[in-house]
This record gives C-alpha cells, sequence and structure tokens, in this order.
C-alpha cells in the first residue's frame, strides 16, 4: 500500500509545479479583475449620486428628521434626480 502510494506521489510530483505556478496566477488575475470591477462600480455609483440636486434646492432642510419641506420621501435619493419642484437657492444665506 505504501508503495503505491510513493509511486503516485512521485508520478504527480513532476506536475505539481505546472498546476500550482498556473492555480497563482488564475487566483491572483481573479483577485485583481474583482478589485477593478468593484472600483468601477464604485465610480459609477458616485457618479449618479452626484447628479442629486436636493442639497441646492431652496426646500432642502439639512435637517435628517425632515430633509424636504415638499417631497420627503424622495429626498437624497436617484429618484431626486429630475424633481419637478427643484428650485434653486438664490442665496444660501437665507435658507
Amino acid at each position: 500500500m505504501f508503495k503505491l502510494i510513493s509511486f503516485l506521489i512521485h508520478g504527480i510530483q513532476s506536475l505539481l509545479i505546472p498546476i500550482c505556478f498556473i492555480g497563482a496566477w488564475t487566483l491572483t488575475i481573479i483577485v485583481v479583475l474583482s478589485l477593478w470591477a468593484a472600483a468601477r462600480d464604485s465610480v459609477t455609483t458616485a457618479k449618479q449620486m452626484h447628479q442629486i440636486p436636493c442639497t441646492g434646492c431652496q426646500f432642502f432642510t439639512d435637517n435628517y428628521r425632515l430633509k424636504c419641506t415638499v417631497r420627503p420621501s424622495i429626498a437624497n435619493t436617484e429618484e431626486a434626480i429630475d424633481c419637478c419642484d427643484y428650485q434653486p437657492k438664490t442665496n444660501p444665506y437665507l435658507y
């Protein structure tokens, strides 16, 4: 039994180096691609969030309990990007 196991180990030993080499590079490439995809998705999400105009609207209150006096349910969400009630602040010192 031991001779059979020893024979199999010596037979596979010449293939272990290429298999480990390919496995290590495959794992490295998968990790790099995952990080790249996460960064790309984060940038896309950030660009979309920067289109939300709520903080520049005169109805925005900066209060966590009532963010918007006109449409509080969509304030600071993606639905507010094309808000029909948006009115830009004319004088930010008054609001």
